[in-house]
């Protein structure tokens, strides 16, 4: 038994999914999923772990037939011409939405459409019309801004194409406290990405920095030197060393030493 990582469209988010059967990377199987059968591509495989609840995963149905991929590609010819209709649709509705992509189930019993806005949007009208025009069950759903990014792609910060249109599968959650953690100049012009949201690359070192800053004092934190009272005046976590002034002078002090 192995764990297959699936993406249902280019640059989508990757669902767990098991089978006894052997596929390798980038095969195209049939998977039954929450909105009805549909084909996906394997973008990674890894074994069955201890912290793995292999029942509630899904299994892979099939690997994809000569009939399926021929569905696959005509239902992905006419995935770009709903989108164009549907995007004429919005235009004419006045809906403040920007649609991003559509997608058939491979039985086309349902079409999948994504779109972001910046507030909630009653998108019935739309649906009704789609639903009429494509005589199968509509399903819109709002994404957001990281979503957005994933989707669209661009050049990040460090000049390379963005992580989460790259090789991020999953978009795990940013905090704060990241930047916070690595002592960061809270800018938002230096700490968001091209989305808006916090780096993506803030988690990477996260738990290093974590790590490091255990028992390094803060800027501004009252310290002992020689005997004397000062002030910590600047820190470098990775190397855990800190700056402390006594009367005017700087002294540098290493925790490891």
């Amino acid at each position: 038994m192995k764990i297959y990582g699936l993406a249902f469209h280019s640059n989508g988010k990757v669902y767990n999914f098991k089978s006894e059967e052997s596929f390798n990377r980038d095969d195209l199987v049939v998977v039954e999923s929450d909105k009805g059968v549909q084909a996906a591509k394997v973008v990674f495989i890894k074994d069955v772990t201890d912290d793995i609840n292999i029942s509630e995963i899904k299994p892979i149905l099939r690997k994809v037939t000569d009939e399926d991929y021929k569905k696959y590609m005509s239902n992905l010819k006419d995935s770009k011409q709903v989108l164009e209709k549907a995007k004429e649709i919005v235009t004419s509705l006045s809906l403040d939405m920007r649609l991003l992509s559509a997608n058939y189930t491979l039985d086309k019993e349902v079409l999948l459409i994504n779109f972001i806005a910046d507030d909630r949007i009653d998108f019935r009208e739309l649906a009704k019309k789609l639903a009429s025009l494509y005589k199968t069950r509509i399903e819109l759903h709002q994404v957001g801004a990281r979503d957005k990014a994933k989707e669209v792609s661009g050049i990040g910060k460090c000049g390379q194409q963005l992580c989460c249109s790259r090789f991020l599968n999953q978009i795990n959650s940013v905090s704060m406290n990241m930047a916070k953690n690595q002592n960061l100049a809270l800018n938002p012009s230096k700490i968001n990405g091209a989305c808006g949201r916090l780096l993506c690359c803030l988690s990477y070192e996260d738990d290093v920095y974590t790590c490091l800053s255990k028992g390094m004092p803060k800027v501004g934190q009252k310290r002992k030197y020689n005997n004397k009272e000062g002030v910590v005046t600047s820190i470098d976590i990775l190397n855990r060393k800190y700056v402390i002034t006594v009367d005017e002078e700087r002294f540098e002090v290493s925790l490891d030493e």
